[in-house]
C-alpha cells in the first residue's frame, strides 16, 4: 500500500511538471505566432505582396481563433499542486532544506532529543495546516465560487493545501518512526547527482594542494 502511495505520489508530480511546461511552450509559441503572423500582414501590406498579405491574414486569424487565455491560471494551478505534493515527497526523500546546525553539535540523548522535537513539529504543524485548510475548502465549497478563466468550482483547486499537507503529515509521521525504530533520518543522496562527487574531489586536491 505504501508503495502503491509513494508511486502515485511521484507520477502525479512527474506529470504536473511536464504538463505545465508543455502548456507553457504551447502558449509562448502561440504568443509569438500571433506576433510573427501580424508583423508578416504589416510587412506584405507595405510591399503590395498581396498573396504573401492573404497568406499572413488567413494564419492569423487561425492562430488567434486558438484562445488559450487559461493557460496561465491553469499552469499556476499545476504548480500549486505540484509544490504542496513535491513538499510531501521531500519529507520521504530527506531532501528539503533544514537548519540542523544545533542537531549536528548535539551528540547523544541532546540530539536525539533536538531531532525529535523538530520532527513533531513538523507533525504538528502540517496536521494544523490540513485542518485550516480543509475547513476553508468546506467554505469555499458552500459559496460556489468559480475560478476566473478556467471556471472550475475553486474548491478543486484549493484542495491541494489539506491533501498535500495531510500527506506532508503523514510522510513527517513516517520519518519520526523511522528515526525512533532505527535512528536513521532520510537524507538526499548527492552522489547520485551527476558531477558532484567529481566536483567535491577536484576541490578536495585544490585544498590539499
Amino acid at each position: 500500500m505504501l508503495r502503491l502511495l509513494d508511486r502515485l505520489e511521484e507520477v502525479l508530480i512527474a506529470t504536473l511538471i511536464a504538463l505545465a511546461t508543455l502548456l507553457i511552450f504551447v502558449s509562448v509559441t502561440h504568443r509569438f505566432a500571433i506576433g510573427f503572423a501580424a508583423d508578416l500582414v504589416g510587412f506584405a501590406r507595405s510591399h503590395d505582396m498581396e498573396t504573401l498579405g492573404n497568406i499572413a491574414r488567413s494564419s492569423f486569424k487561425s492562430i488567434n481563433a486558438i484562445k488559450l487565455t487559461w493557460a496561465q491560471e491553469a499552469t499556476i494551478y499545476m504548480f500549486v499542486w505540484m509544490a504542496k505534493f513535491g513538499a510531501a515527497y521531500g519529507v520521504r526523500t530527506g531532501i528539503h532544506v533544514g537548519v540542523d546546525i544545533l542537531a549536528e553539535r548535539l551528540e547523544g540523548a541532546a540530539r536525539r532529543w533536538i531531532t525529535i522535537l523538530a520532527m513533531s513539529g513538523g507533525v504538528l504543524f502540517t496536521a494544523i495546516i490540513a485542518w485550516i485548510g480543509t475547513d476553508f475548502v468546506w467554505h469555499v465549497r458552500a459559496g460556489g465560487q468559480i475560478t476566473p478563466d478556467l471556471e472550475l468550482p475553486s474548491w478543486i483547486v484549493y484542495l491541494a493545501v489539506p491533501l498535500g499537507s495531510a500527506l506532508m503529515c503523514f510522510r513527517f509521521v513516517q520519518a519520526l518512526h523511522l528515526y525512533l525504530t532505527t535512528g536513521e533520518v532520510a537524507h538526499h543522496d548527492h552522489g547520485a547527482v551527476d558531477g558532484l562527487d567529481e566536483e567535491a574531489d577536484d576541490l578536495s586536491k585544490g585544498g590539499h594542494g
